[in-house]
């Protein structure tokens, strides 16, 4: 059978030949009593988790069918050698859909691209569903599968993140109990699929597997003739909805009714053909948005004459996503036509007990709200397809969302092709939801290939949204936003005339909370010791993410990140969501532009705000070094701060590791720039800075953390409108060392330029 299929897509509903039936081990089932392993952390949500009732929502929120049977819960499991012909004795029960590295799944054991992983369990069918087509459906499975039911083989698919079915009706005994089984590979970052953060030997960035079944199994009974899956495409300025309703039948008679309503009253009907788009007007349209979230219901009916054929139950939203140009010329980013400043966090998708498989929807819908609470509008999906419920609740509690597509090495051929239908399949499955308004393709360069045209076909595909065509790096000037990574930054790229500025990662900011961490190796891009620290600093990000928006044109930005993930502890919350390390109030105040105090600009970034340069030596220069007219050009050149890779707090950007360090550089200030300047500093150990040759700071010690700190009235006195000079002299005795330092000036409505 064949896996792989072209970029128009593979057939998701097939039947194979009859093949040899698998050996299903009579002892199956006989071993002792389910219950979870004992991860490094769990969430409080696992203690609601049980064999009877893992994951009993309704799966596909926006295409529901009344009656369907949930084959989530024990399953039996064994995992041989990628030789074996079969499963051989199970070995004991795994709880689906968790993955098998989980400790929901009751397993918690490695897994690998060497070893198959199967499992089996029986069901019975209502006798209600008789006469009808019965289709077994995978949520998501990691990667490669093969099903059989009783022991006849009904498909094959691979694809780790995309949902499939298969029509069993065939295989079904109507009497009795029926068998499922299914057999699973997973290379993990030993192959080249689609995988994002998973790995095998997880650490820093990277985290541990999820292989195996990790959405519900389900099956669904349907009549012979039903609609496979709706398209909706909301019209702003048509006033309606498009919608188009696949088929696998072009019968004459065939029609396909639409009746949208809100709270119970009806708002539009319209009747068209099936596998064709037609529109449903609505009336004095309701226009979904984050402030705003309404949701229209949807009825869609498959009519033969005037036989009732298949009803499907769904929602939409009426929203609309674009760029419009600001009154400088620059692309913004326009929500139902109007600049909206989109910021977000980023979002994971990992759990401490359920890895890739959240352990309730209670637990999934809790991030969401924790986000909407603390002020953000968005939410970045990072190289991950979450369930359908995440994206059912963005819709309905209002986030945007940056879908990212998954990444892989994509070094072969093959590979590449693999890439392209998941792609598909991800834009296909997630094409309705009207929380989703940009498809990430790639994310910093990993496994990117054919970048201009993927961008060009993804558009095509779908134009209601927007592309952006590499998060991060490797920009190639194609798609809808331009878009930068700068940690702990924040900074931005300018805008143009055709693309948004967007800043799609910064911050980090980490803090290690006792009781609440994966391990105790912790890291993040910057690390503190108390969450007042932590606090402080964010708003001092976000202030300045509020300045790049409001001056440099800069239409969004995602903070890293939601929650912290195994060892990576820069996260808003601990990784078993105990704690939230800032309040959500206080978040809420600084993710909206408001701020105790004057607002300040940096005049010269620190490496909190940015990348700066300076001349730097660690040899005792000779002469009146912090003078103006000072000859540095023989010094050395790097980028802020300067220290030791381990000091605490600072960021280091240029290693130094000596005694002593001298650094000049140059700043240019504005007649509105002279009053109420102010230092920003990190220093280990003693401290001297100059400003145009006057002692403006003189401090011995060290401290733990980024201070202000006022200028000296002399070295103030001495600063003019124009480029001034800045000279520091840092000493280092014993210990971490470092030295980082700012200059600031309150936000007024004129900018100054730095350099």
């Amino acid at each position: 059978m064949n896996f792989h299929s072209s970029r128009a897509g593979r057939h998701i509903f097939y039947r194979a030949a009859l093949v040899p039936a698998i050996l299903i081990s009579a002892g199956a089932g006989q071993s002792a009593p389910w219950h979870p392993a004992k991860a490094p952390l769990m969430t409080r949500w696992a203690a609601e988790v049980s064999p009877t009732n893992v994951w009993p929502q309704y799966p596909r929120p926006q295409f529901v069918r009344p009656d369907w049977e949930n084959l989530d819960g024990l399953w039996d499991y064994a995992i041989t050698p990628d030789s074996a012909d079969g499963p051989g004795p199970f070995v004991g029960k795994i709880l689906v859909p968790f993955p098998v590295e989980s400790a929901l799944s009751g397993v918690m054991t490695n897994f690998d691209g060497h070893s198959k992983l199967w499992y089996h369990r029986t069901f019975s069918l209502p006798a209600s569903w008789r006469g009808r087509r019965v289709r077994l459906h995978f949520g998501a499975v990691n990667w490669r599968c093969q099903v059989w039911v009783n022991g006849r083989e009904i498909g094959r698919h691979q694809g780790g993140y995309d949902r499939f079915a298969f029509d069993i009706t065939h295989a079904l005994r109507w009497n009795g109990t029926n068998a499922v089984s299914v057999c699973v590979t997973d290379p993990i970052d030993e192959g080249d699929q689609p995988r994002g953060k998973q790995s095998l030997k997880p650490e820093g960035i990277f985290y541990t597997a999820s292989a195996g079944i990790w959405q519900t199994v389900w099956l669904e009974p349907v009549p012979a003739t039903c609609m496979d899956r709706l398209k909706l495409i909301p019209d702003l300025a048509a006033g309606g909805l498009e919608i188009c309703a696949a088929v696998a039948s072009f019968s004459e008679p065939l029609k396909v009714e639409a009746v949208a309503s809100a709270g119970g009253n009806e708002a539009g009907r319209a009747t068209g053909p099936p596998n064709a788009t037609f529109f449903l007007p609505v009336v004095r349209p309701h226009l979904w948005s984050p402030d705003d979230p309404f949701l229209y219901d949807l009825r869609v009916t498959l009519k033969e004459g005037d036989r009732v054929l298949d009803t499907v139950t769904s929602y939409f939203g009426m929203r609309q996503i674009e760029l419009k140009e600001d009154d400088q010329g620059r692309a913004r980013i326009a929500l139902n036509g109007r600049s909206v400043f989109e910021l977000g966090a980023l979002d994971q998708g990992f759990w401490p007990d359920g890895i890739y498989t959240a352990p309730t929807d209670r637990a999934l819908r809790h991030d969401l709200e924790f986000l909407k609470r603390a002020g953000f509008n968005l939410v970045r999906m990072h190289v991950k397809v979450e369930q359908p419920r995440w994206y059912y609740w963005c819709d309905k509690l209002g986030l945007l969302v940056w879908q990212d597509m998954p990444s892989g090495n994509n070094s072969t051929a093959a590979s590449r092709q693999e890439f392209e239908t998941e792609l598909q399949h991800m834009i296909r499955e997630l094409y309705n939801h009207p929380s989703i308004v940009q498809w990430d393709l790639f994310n910093e360069g990993w496994g990117q290939f054919d970048t201009e045209s993927l961008t060009r076909w993804i558009k095509a595909m779908d134009p209601s949204r927007l592309v952006d065509d590499a998060s991060g790096w490797t920009d190639l000037r194609v798609g809808d936003v331009i878009d930068m990574h700068n940690y702990p930054g924040p900074d931005s790229p300018a805008p143009e005339s055709r693309r948004a500025a967007v800043l799609g990662e910064f911050g980090g900011l980490g803090l290690a909370v006792p009781g609440h961490t994966w391990s105790r190796n912790c890291w993040a891009y910057v690390m503190f010791t108390n969450r007042e620290e932590l606090s402080a600093h964010y708003a001092r990000a976000l202030e300045r993410v509020w300045e790049l928006h409001r001056l440099n044109g800069l239409s969004a930005a995602v903070y890293t990140q939601t929650a912290d993930v195994e060892t990576e502890c820069n996260g808003l919350q601990t990784y078993d969501r105990a704690l939230a390390k800032i309040a959500p109030d206080a978040l809420r105040v600084a993710n909206r532009g408001q701020f105790w105090g004057t607002p300040m600009k940096p005049i010269l970034p620190d490496a909190l705000f940015g990348r700066t340069r300076w001349k730097y030596t660690t040899a005792p220069p000779v002469g009146d070094w912090f003078q103006p007219g000072f000859d540095a050009s023989a010094w050395k050149e790097g980028v802020a701060g300067f220290g030791a890779a381990d000091t605490p707090a600072i960021v280091v950007n240029t290693a130094w590791n000596t005694s002593d360090i001298w650094m000049r550089g140059r700043f240019r200030l504005g007649p509105e720039d002279l009053s109420g300047l102010s230092l920003q500093i990190f220093h280990d150990e003693d401290v001297e800075v100059y400003l145009d040759g006057v002692l403006a700071l003189k401090r011995s010690g060290f401290i733990t953390d980024y201070e202000e700190f006022e200028i000296s009235k002399a070295a103030a006195a001495a600063l003019h409108p124009g480029e001034n000079t800045i000279a520091v002299h840092c000493h280092q005795t014993v210990g971490g060392q470092g030295i980082d330092v700012g200059i600031f000036a309150p936000q007024r409505e004129t900018n100054a330029r730095h350099e």
